[in-house]
């Protein structure tokens, strides 16, 4: 993890919680992250489009920032169940996640439909964080790098910058098949992801992710290497306890 950029620490909770449990968690992390023993990491939590406005309520006045899990790419329109980038915005956001593993996988999205996204997300005035990965086929055919360096160069909008644009990279073979990077794989992956972002974007200063089921036992290993700059947390974000030790194992 560089000096020159500050940890990211994501929870993206997926498709959990209800009301009062989200209410409770994010007011224990406020809580937690307006103290000052805080670890020195930015954090930002992304519940379900329905939980946004409790979980803004709850963290008003707190450094934790509120994200969408997704954007539509138009800013408005007959596009019934999808929610656009300004909505997210004005419902307390300031970051997006686009082309996640399982939206790529479960909606087919593609690159350039991920690309769109950020740009709506960008003219709403919201961080995109952007994610690629391999699937477990593509990296035992050895075309994990090309297939990563596709997704970086179709899924970047014009316009993107080290201001307004994350990277989180989801090695997609290692999510429930039992299999798992070592911390080699994962710093390489980083390093390239870092040497194939386009000219105009300072690659020094981008932040990239890692959203690998990072859990407590494993993130002080994997925030040490030099090109991770933060993590893209699944399910260890719906607990506190875990999610807190994640941003701990940033100090």
């Amino acid at each position: 993890m560089s000096g020159l950029r500050r940890p990211l620490i994501a929870g993206n909770w997926k498709m959990n919680g209800l009301r009062a449990d989200g209410e409770a968690r994010a007011r224990e992390l406020a809580r937690r992250a307006g103290g000052a023993d805080a670890p020195p990491c930015d954090w930002v939590l992304c519940p379900p489009a329905p939980l946004l406005p409790v979980v803004a309520a709850a963290t008003t006045g707190s450094p934790i920032g509120i994200g969408g899990q997704d954007c539509h790419p138009e800013a408005s329109g007959a596009h019934t169940g999808d929610v656009a980038a300004a909505m997210l915005a004005d419902a307390g956001c300031r970051w997006v996640i686009v082309g996640h593993s399982e939206r790529r996988a479960d909606h087919g999205e593609s690159d350039a439909l991920v690309a769109a996204k950020a740009q709506a997300a960008h003219a709403a005035g919201l961080v995109a964080i952007v994610c690629v990965g391999e699937t477990e086929a593509e990296r035992d055919d050895g075309r994990a790098h090309a297939v990563v360096a596709r997704q970086i160069a179709g899924s970047l909008p014009r316009g993107a910058s080290a201001a307004n644009t994350v990277i989180a990279y989801e090695p997609v073979w290692a999510i429930g098949t039992g299999r798992t990077p070592t911390p080699d794989d994962v710093q390489a992956m980083h390093a390239h992801i870092r040497a194939c972002v386009p000219a105009g974007i300072d690659a020094g200063a981008l932040r990239i992710l890692y959203g690998g089921s990072v859990k407590p036992g494993n993130a002080a290993q994997l925030l040490r290497l030099p090109d991770i700059d933060g993590a893209l947390v699944g399910g260890a974000s719906l607990a506190v306890e875990d999610f807190w030790a994640i941003g701990e194992a940033t100090r």
